[in-house]
């Protein structure tokens, strides 16, 4: 069984932020990562390759940080990536994303496409289901259980409110939601292995597409950061009534939400 994995490097979730002088986000001397939900994807294709033998590559795009993520994923059980890496592609959204990992994705052989349900720094939730539009093949989002026989799979799905159970051919598309598994820590050997694995590193180009092919239909020209919360308001006093009474004013005059 042939499995990719469509993972994002993305910002610690611990990590401050902070925007340069043109309003972008800056990532220098911050901690990049794994995107959270795309170890759930990376695990979950780890345990069917053990399962049904095969191959999983981690399919990704960005510049050569990249790679830093990439060797995680080949430390934990990884066979093999492919970056795309092409400056024309900074400020891809997630239409053109789709197109351009659906392109390089086309290039492997593949039963089954796993991909996080959304990074955690835009949360867009789009790629997944975009890229399997873009290959014109099925998808089940956010799901929490994934069963596969012969040439179909079974996957448990999160819902308002509860699950549904959904069945599909493959190939698919399968984006991990929390709870799906507990992702494995890279073992030493796993790291000394993840060295020398291949990356192969692609551009627009040797996809046979272009800048101009792949332009962002949406594009954010600048970020700001929210404003910072106020201090709290310590109420004085020594009668709980008075304090209560206070309290009541400031609620109606002040935070105007009685």
């Amino acid at each position: 069984m042939n499995i990719v994995v469509c993972l994002k490097q993305t910002f610690d979730t611990e990590a401050k932020i902070v925007l340069d002088s043109t309003g972008k986000i800056d990532s220098a001397g911050v901690n990049l990562v794994i995107n959270t939900y795309d170890e759930f994807a990376v695990e979950e294709a780890l345990k069917l390759k053990e399962k049904f033998g095969g191959e999983v590559t981690i399919v990704s795009m960005g510049g050569d940080r990249v790679q830093e993520a990439i060797r995680t994923a080949l430390a934990m059980g990884a066979d093999q990536a492919v970056l795309v890496n092409d400056p024309s592609i900074a400020y891809a959204d997630e239409a053109a994303i789709a197109d351009i990992l659906a392109k390089a994705v086309a290039t492997i052989p593949y039963d089954i496409i796993l991909t996080g349900r959304m990074a955690v720094d835009d949360g867009s939730s789009q790629v997944g289901v975009r890229l399997a539009e873009a290959l014109d093949i099925p998808s089940v989002s956010s799901i929490l259980k994934l069963d596969v026989e012969d040439s179909k799979a079974t996957a448990t799905r999160e819902i308002d409110g509860g699950t549904e159970i959904i069945e599909t051919t493959l190939p698919a598309v399968f984006t991990a939601q929390k709870g799906l598994n507990e992702p494995r820590y890279p073992s030493m050997m796993g790291i000394m292995k993840a060295k020398k694995k291949e990356i192969k590193v692609l551009t627009l180009a040797d996809l046979g597409t272009s800048a101009a092919d792949m332009a962002a239909k949406m594009n954010a020209p600048k970020f700001s950061l929210p404003s910072a919360r106020k201090a709290g308001i310590k109420i004085a006093g020594e009668e709980a009534a008075d304090k209560a009474k206070e309290l009541a004013r400031l609620l109606r005059e002040e935070a105007k939400v009685i």
